[in-house]
This record gives structure tokens, C-alpha cells and sequence, in this order.
């Protein structure tokens, strides 16, 4: 079950799939969670440094406070890198649309874990813009989840 609350409560964040390219979606979303001031460190097997802060390069060099990740890798890396994570004792996460599949939704739920799939982080983290408006449309139309 969703548990978006939960999630958003969890403190420390890391997002896996953070690119350097700041056209990209992971680098947009890591860029604007930070602005949001949320505690949030990027994921990323390069070299790779936004704002004085530097990447890890897999889920598993991730300091043991971080208790969530974003997930906005292809789906061919999804699964891995959930389950490293889960293996690192992160038990709430959050895959961005796109980065998912029928299979790898279906195995993680077998897990003991937080898991979102199928909303945009973007929609529920402080949101403004377009991300705004949409979450105001799913609210209204009662399907905005918890």
C-alpha cells in the first residue's frame, strides 16, 4: 500500500539516477527537492557534483541515514538498485513513472518495504507549477492517494 506520508516523513533522501545533464529528470527532481529544502543526497555511478554536494555511486555507499530513495534509473537498473537498497535497510521507496514495469512492481511488493509507484515525487513534495495544478485535479477528483 501507499503510504505517501510516510514516505515524505522519512527525513534523509537520496535519489538514484541523478544526472549531470540539468535537462534530465533526475537532475531536475534532485535540483528542485533540494530547493525545497529537503535533505537529499544524489546517486549517480559517475563522478558527479551539484552544489558542493558529491554522489554516491551505488545505494549501498549511501550514509545508514538515509531511509528513502527515489528511484528515476531505466527500468533495466530498477530492480537492482531497489533491491541493493533494500538490502541497505531502506524500507521506503518511490519509483518515478518510467523508471518502472509490471514486473518489477509485482517483485517488489513482495517485499517489506514503503513502496510508490505510478505518482510523480514532485506532485506531493512541497508542490508548485504544473505539479501543483495536477495534484489539485487529483484531489478534487478523489484520487490522490495517502
Amino acid at each position: 500500500m501507499k503510504e505517501i506520508g510516510t514516505f515524505l516523513d522519512a527525513g534523509k533522501f537520496a535519489v538514484a539516477g541523478v544526472s549531470r545533464n540539468p535537462k534530465k529528470f533526475g537532475h531536475i527532481v534532485f535540483k528542485t527537492l533540494l530547493s525545497k529544502g529537503m535533505d537529499v543526497l544524489p546517486v549517480n555511478p559517475n563522478d558527479f557534483v551539484y552544489d558542493g554536494i558529491t554522489s554516491y555511486k551505488t545505494v549501498s555507499d549511501l550514509p545508514d541515514d538515509v531511509k528513502a530513495l527515489i528511484i528515476i534509473t531505466q527500468p533495466a537498473e530498477t530492480l537492482k538498485v531497489a533491491m541493493e537498497a533494500i538490502s541497505h535497510g531502506i524500507k521506503n521507496i518511490w519509483i518515478q513513472p518510467g523508471a518502472e514495469s509490471k514486473k518489477i512492481v509485482s517483485e517488489l511488493e513482495k517485499e517489506d518495504i514503503n513502496l510508490i509507484t505510478r505518482e510523480c515525487i514532485l506532485m506531493y513534495c512541497k508542490p508548485n507549477g504544473i505539479h501543483a495544478f495536477h495534484r489539485f485535479l487529483r484531489k478534487i477528483t478523489g484520487k490522490l492517494p495517502n
